[in-house]
């Protein structure tokens, strides 16, 4: 194999290393040296991973939206969940007549991975959507755990609409200028932060939103942290 420069290099020892170990081992060990090709360009190849924070009762395009542009800017993406099980998401919109939103049933999505399962240290970014969820998610150990990791590390995380009650909850936001679903804003304060009304807030790598009609200006803003912190390419 011939590299065509610097760009290539880390894939190109991968294969030269594995190359050398077919061309130089017995035959019988040749299987085992081909498999060691196939795991190396693997690793060489693998996605930056962003993980997602939610459970049943999320509002469903807070989900989805940012699950599909992280896949469409080249990262994995894992959806963790207080249990691995298929989530139930739901609709939020609002009706001539009532002070509030209204729910019904959205999609069902299954989630990778339990809180208590997550190890964040292989994960460069958090989302962390709106809905329901956030409301009882933030009562969960792990949950907290997984939050406070990616804010010692420094690492980007995106909060939409009831999220940041998770955040909150998790006492990372102290200090900081963070946006929200406005009936939030009780609880930003409470927890030690300046209610901020913006489609986009951005406090270093944090950047929040009011809710599903901020995602252009939202996800605009967190792509620009997240390719800044940890780039696919």
């Amino acid at each position: 194999m011939r590299c065509l420069g610097p760009a290539d290099q880390p894939i190109c020892s991968v294969f030269l290393a594995a190359e050398s170990a077919l061309l130089t081992a017995d035959p019988w060990d040749r299987h085992d040296a081909g498999l060691s090709l196939h795991t190396g360009f693997a690793e060489a190849m693998a996605m930056p991973k962003v993980l997602i924070v939610t459970g049943d009762g999320a509002e469903d395009l807070e989900v989805m939206y940012p699950y599909q542009r992280l896949l469409e800017e080249g990262y994995e993406v894992d959806v963790a969940g207080p249990s691995s099980k298929k989530l139930q998401f739901v609709v939020h919109d609002f009706v001539d007549g009532f002070d509030t939103y209204t729910e019904k049933a959205g999609h069902t999505w299954p989630a990778d991975v339990a809180f208590a399962d997550v190890d964040p240290t292989g994960y460069v970014a958090l989302v962390l959507p709106g809905g329901r969820a956030p409301e009882y998610i933030r009562n969960d150990e792990d949950c907290l755990r997984i939050v406070k990791h990616f804010f010692d590390a420094d690492k980007p995380v995106a909060a939409l609409c009831h999220g940041p009650l998770v955040l909150a909850a998790a006492g990372v936001i102290n200090g900081r200028g963070v946006s929200a679903y406005p009936a939030c804003a009780p609880d930003v304060r409470a927890g030690g932060a300046e209610f901020i009304d913006s489609a986009a807030q951005v406090d270093g790598v944090l950047v929040t939103g009011r809710a599903w009609p901020d995602h252009p200006a939202w996800m605009r803003e967190f792509m620009k942290v997240l390719r800044a912190k940890a780039p696919t390419s």
